[in-house]
């Protein structure tokens, strides 16, 4: 695959959401199975943060993949929860927010926790996703209101067009191995 730059720089074109979970009784492996679990095993990732370029198109995870070329240097925004304490909830979260404004940027946040099950975790980064791009925007965001509240700010603002999250969770098991969780949002050229 050949990176052909945007007016000289790299800038993804497109993009897509996927989660895995992975168990071994060696943590390093567990992390291999989770990758596995989401399709991206094969490629060489790169973490990078939380820019959604403009114009950067949300494909589906399946069309995706397809595009992926083992030892592929990859770009990803991912999350990653590791542990082995029988019977702990994990779960890793992205979250994205999409401006209405197609020549602007948006956000995706990496969230992962402890004791939080998908719908928790998910909210929190879409949360997170939101808030960034509201500040950049120069909306307010009051954290001690309910998403359903701001998200009401925000569709009377006209400036943030939709949020979503990706969101993998998982109780570690009682026989002591790893498990690890992760969600990932990666970049295509």
């Amino acid at each position: 695959m050949i990176l052909v730059p945007r007016n000289n720089l790299l800038v993804p074109k497109k993009i897509f959401f996927t989660k895995g979970v992975g168990t071994h009784k060696a943590e390093l492996r567990s992390f291999e199975f989770a990758l596995r679990d989401a399709g991206i095993e094969k490629c060489n990732l790169v973490h990078v943060s939380s820019i959604l370029p403009p114009g950067c198109r949300v494909i589906p995870k399946a069309e995706g993949l397809k595009e992926l070329y083992p030892g592929m240097i990859t770009f990803a925004v991912m999350s990653r929860c590791v542990g082995n304490e029988p019977h702990r909830l994990i779960a890793a979260s992205i979250g994205c927010a999409v401006p209405a404004d197609k020549n602007a940027y948006g956000y995706l946040s990496e969230h992962h926790a402890f004791g939080q099950n998908e719908k928790v975790s998910g909210d929190l980064a879409e949360d997170l996703a939101v808030e960034m791009l509201a500040s950049t925007l120069g909306l307010e965001f009051d954290e001690d209101k309910s998403w359903d509240e701001n998200k009401a700010i925000y569709q009377l603002s006209d400036k943030i067009v939709r949020t979503s999250n990706t969101t993998q969770s998982a109780v570690i098991g009682s026989d002591g191995n790893y498990s690890t969780v992760v969600s990932a949002a990666v970049f295509l050229f």
